[in-house]
């Protein structure tokens, strides 16, 4: 079995790292996209993993199959399309770690995948189905991951959720509170950023946010609080699990190392989401701030993703 299957957006993160000697600004190039640093993630801590996505048949591309690969990810549904060019996205970087993106996706292969481009026969295999929003920004990928994500509830999978706002990549803010609240509707784990609650819930604060987004049909509900940690909702009701003191260089991919930690946490547990009680989501949800804890003390989402034996000395210290 495989533990999570993630799809979406694949990317190039060129990640600001200064200026040379002569004043120029330098970029590093990383591997990036919210679905496939989870997918890393999971794989890194152990666990099986697989991603479903599209990315040119370019350089960029072949780096990122690459990378996955080594990062231990079953790539046999990342088609490299000769038709498209690889996403890139440029990071820039604030003193506090924060970021600044700016896109360059017009034709960017990930939003062309299509509804054939899934494979039904990987989603049979799979404990946990994972999708953002992202890929719910264009057609065909918006119709191609509602008709992936359905399918794997049919199937009887979990399926998890993380509407990772970019606000550039949408025509404008009304039209994705309505395709992310749409993808919300699928979802039994649900995590959003303290940024997003109001875009998904009409909720600025946390609390009420997870409340209403377990209202709507989310088993549990996670709001991440950056260095603060994590705010964790069940039927049980909600409560907030603390974050780790670190001195963060780059926040990139923080939440989706987060999720990843999360997320395997709760497929080997081997419960059913209504089975989950708030104390073992809240041990998943600490268990996620150690990765997360992690991930922001080096440049880079993918490169900066620990393994398990770093992230239990973290939890043990």
């Amino acid at each position: 079995m495989i533990d999570i299957i993630s799809l979406g957006e694949i990317l190039i993160d060129f990640t600001s790292q200064g200026k040379n000697g002569q004043g120029q600004r330098l970029f590093a190039q990383n591997a990036g996209g919210a679905p496939a640093n989870v997918a890393v993630a999971v794989a890194r801590l152990g666990g099986k993993s697989a991603f479903i996505g599209k990315a040119g048949n370019d350089m960029h591309g072949s780096f990122l199959k690459e990378t996955l690969e080594n990062g231990g990810v079953d790539c046999t549904s990342l088609i490299l399309d000769g038709n498209y060019f690889t996403t890139l996205a440029f990071v820039d970087l604030k003193e506090d770690g924060e970021r600044e993106f700016s896109f360059a996706r017009k034709h960017g292969a990930d939003k062309m995948l299509t509804t054939e481009d899934i494979p039904c026969d990987m989603l049979e295999k799979g404990k946990i189905f994972h999708f953002g929003s992202v890929s719910l920004t264009d057609e065909p990928s918006r119709p191609a991951t509602l008709y992936a994500a359905e399918k794997a509830r049919a199937l009887g999978l979990t399926v998890a959720y993380d509407p990772n706002y970019r606000a550039s990549l949408w025509e404008n803010e009304e039209k994705a509170i309505k395709e992310m609240r749409n993808g919300a509707r699928l979802a039994d784990l649900i995590k959003i950023s303290d940024e997003e609650t109001a875009l998904l819930t009409g909720e600025a604060d946390c609390e009420k946010a997870a409340e209403k987004l377990i209202e709507g049909g989310a088993k549990i509900a996670v709001v991440t609080l950056g260095k603060d940690g994590a705010y964790v909702r069940t039927k049980d009701g909600g409560d907030y699990v603390k974050g780790f003191e670190v001195n963060a260089v780059d926040c990139t991919g923080a939440g989706d190392a987060f999720w990843g930690g999360f997320l395997l946490k709760f497929a080997q547990c081997g419960k059913n989401t209504d089975e989950i009680t708030l104390e073992e989501a809240k041990t998943f949800a600490r268990f996620g701030n150690a990765v997360a804890s992690l991930c922001v003390e080096k440049h880079g989402a993918i490169p900066s993703l620990p393994d398990l034996g770093a992230v239990e000395e973290r939890l043990n210290r």
